[in-house]
């Protein structure tokens, strides 16, 4: 299952996607906000590639185009890497770490993952999946796991800055204690920010 995100058009390869920076900023030379943006963590990723979110066992396959936004290391999958296509709950995962109780806004939606451990992101720190053009929902939620509030980005030239701008507001609401940034087409949670 692909997403428009990320598939090619008939015949063309998968664009390689830009990822933001930490560091200065490129239009500015400004400082970066300390914003992380955080893969699914390795124990997590370890039962979903056994049982994933929705009690399902996981179907390991090969990427046959690659593109796939994977969420254990925040890059996209080349062709041929054995992935997973699993649901995941990042919402309940946080609660239960922080003893939130985000009642009915607790959800769960599919997400590609390498199918074997993969080291995690490569770069820590810079922000994944960051075509400029492409919509992000980024969703904010208060400590109890309450949606706190939304807003929609479209990524500009530098997705880095946007990002930066886009979470300094968020996390301005000081009830903000976490945003889940998510794909706007198919509603897909790319990856989560915490309070610094």
């Amino acid at each position: 299952m692909r997403t428009a995100e990320t598939s090619p058009a008939p015949g063309a390869s998968p664009a390689p996607e830009a990822a933001g920076t930490t560091g200065a900023s490129p239009a500015t030379g400004t400082p970066r906000a300390p914003y992380t943006p955080r893969a699914i963590p390795p124990d997590v990723l370890a039962r979903l590639r056994v049982v994933d979110d929705a009690g399902r066992s996981c179907v390991p396959y090969a990427a046959t185009e690659g593109g796939e936004p994977l969420r254990c290391c925040l890059r996209s999958a080349g062709s041929g890497e054995r992935i997973a296509l699993v649901s995941y709950a990042p919402l309940r995962r946080w609660a239960a770490e922080t003893g939130a109780e985000p009642g009915a806004y607790d959800e769960q939606g599919p997400v590609f993952v390498h199918a074997g451990e993969c080291g995690g992101p490569a770069r820590p720190g810079e922000y994944p999946f960051t075509r400029p053009g492409a919509l992000r929902a980024l969703r904010r939620y208060d400590a109890e796991g309450r949606i706190a509030g939304g807003r929609l980005l479209e990524l500009p030239e530098d997705p880095a800055e946007g990002f930066d701008r886009a979470l300094a507001e968020a996390f301005e609401d000081p009830a903000v204690a976490l945003v889940h940034v998510r794909a706007v087409e198919y509603g897909c949670f790319h990856f989560e920010v915490r309070r610094p």
